[in-house]
């Protein structure tokens, strides 16, 4: 037989296995002792009835006017026999005998005690030196029924009493497990970002060490995690000072010489550093995204964030480009102004870096915090917008840019628990690329 796989569906099967053979074997036990006794019960009442019987008959015989005369007693009134008996003197013949006897069930006399055939158990018993002897009969049926019936009732109840046994074995299992189903959900109700530990005070002390063992993995898992964006963040820091004197240097390079070929290649040299900078940068936001904490403890108006973001690139990098739509009223969010500048300024360079260079970038802030980001270009097929939250992956290799910034967005959106959500065409359009998510929103008005 083989057990399910749940711990519970197993432990119910197996109490109620366990209790059906300790029942069964009970029984059986109870059964077999029974029987014993009531062999000597139905022996010593077979025996007392050819005591009681023996001297009345011999009253009777001795008191006869007709000797040596057979007499069948008549029934009194009508009832079902289970004793029969013969008396009979010392040559067989037949004295006495109920009225239900059938002799050639009767076995010849053989001397006191008892005598069992296929179907009756007898009992001989004599008296005056033997010259009267009785046999007293029992059908072993009448045992075997009585036996059935003790039997019967005996496993009857096991067709009541088990059924409600394994229920309250199920519902007792059950409650037992409370504990390990809170524990199951406190697990499954985090994100994949969550490494802290988890609460498990209230388990039962054989799962003790399991959870133990799963909180040190976390806490194991959680440090690895932390000193990797660690890492990631203190050499992108690390990078920027060195980045910016590099850069300076190839610009100083390329305005003292006059020589073409060394400014193409002042001009190169200064490019590759600009990409490792941005690089660097998006390094840190990515930190930031998986490790810093991005709800505060203060709220901010969204709509200010957006502006400050949107005017810098449109001052830098694409004048007229970004069509910036705000709500009239506050947008109130505990979300970390600069996690929303992160996703802002990603989402805004993205659509400038890869949308058509003559059409605008519609960048919304709505006043239930949907933030949406669309611009004009070709269609990207399926394949292609399911890697875009990739690292590194980029739609087309052609343009400048790291393959770091919808990752970034995504990494963000996990944490606060959101969605990225990628679309293109545009919602309505046949070309078009739209980035849009839900940001959390405080709907008490006043409170910052």
């Amino acid at each position: 037989m083989r057990m399910p796989r749940s711990l519970q569906a197993r432990l119910g099967v197996s109490a109620g296995l366990v209790m059906t053979a300790l029942w069964l074997l009970a029984a059986t036990l109870t059964a077999v002792s029974v029987r014993g006794e009531m062999d000597e019960v139905f022996d010593s009442t077979l025996r007392e009835t050819a005591e009681r019987i023996l001297p009345l008959a011999v009253t009777e015989i001795v008191g006869r006017e007709e000797q040596n005369v057979p007499q069948r007693l008549a029934p009194i009134h009508e009832h079902l026999e289970f004793f029969t008996y013969v008396v009979r003197d010392s040559d067989g013949s037949i004295l006495l005998q109920s009225h239900a006897v059938d002799m050639e069930m009767f076995p010849p006399y053989d001397g006191p005690g008892f005598v069992q055939t296929e179907t009756h158990r007898f009992y001989n018993g004599s008296t005056l030196q033997d010259t009267i002897r009785i046999t007293v009969a029992e059908p072993l049926t009448h045992r075997a029924e009585v036996a059935r019936n003790i039997q019967l009732g005996l496993g009857l109840p096991l067709l009541i009493v088990l059924p409600a046994a394994l229920v309250a074995v199920i519902l007792a299992v059950r409650f037992s497990l409370n504990p390990l189903h809170r524990f199951r959900k406190r697990l499954q109700d985090r994100s994949a970002r969550d490494l802290s530990e988890v609460p498990a005070g209230d388990l039962p002390s054989e799962l003790d060490p399991l959870a133990a063992a799963l909180n040190h993995l976390l806490e194991q898992l959680r440090g690895a995690f932390e000193a990797e964006r660690s890492f990631t963040a203190n050499t992108a820091h690390e990078l920027r000072t060195p980045l910016a004197g590099a850069i300076a240097q190839a610009q100083r390079l390329r305005s003292e010489t006059d020589d073409p070929a060394a400014k193409a290649r002042a001009a190169e040299i200064e490019a590759t550093l600009k990409r490792l900078t941005r690089l660097s940068e998006r390094l840190m936001q990515l930190a930031k995204a998986e490790g810093g904490q991005l709800l505060r403890d203060y709220v901010t108006d969204l709509r200010t964030v957006a502006r400050v973001i949107v005017q810098d690139m449109e001052l830098i990098n694409a004048p007229q480009r970004i069509t910036l739509t705000l709500p009239e009223t506050p947008v109130i969010s505990d979300l970390d102004p600069d996690a929303f500048g992160i996703i802002c300024r990603n989402l805004v360079e993205n659509a400038l870096r890869h949308g058509e260079q003559r059409s605008s970038v519609a960048v919304t802030l709505t006043s239930d915090g949907h933030f949406i980001v669309a611009n004009d270009g070709p269609a990207l097929s399926k394949d292609i917008l399911n890697n875009l939250t990739v690292r590194f992956e980029r739609a087309d290799t052609g343009t400048d840019g790291c393959g770091l910034g919808l990752a970034i967005v995504a990494a963000i959106a996990d944490r606060i628990g959101s969605q990225l959500v990628l679309e293109s065409p545009r919602p309505g359009q046949r070309s078009g690329f739209q980035a849009s998510m839900t940001l959390p929103i405080d709907h008490v008005e006043g409170s910052y």
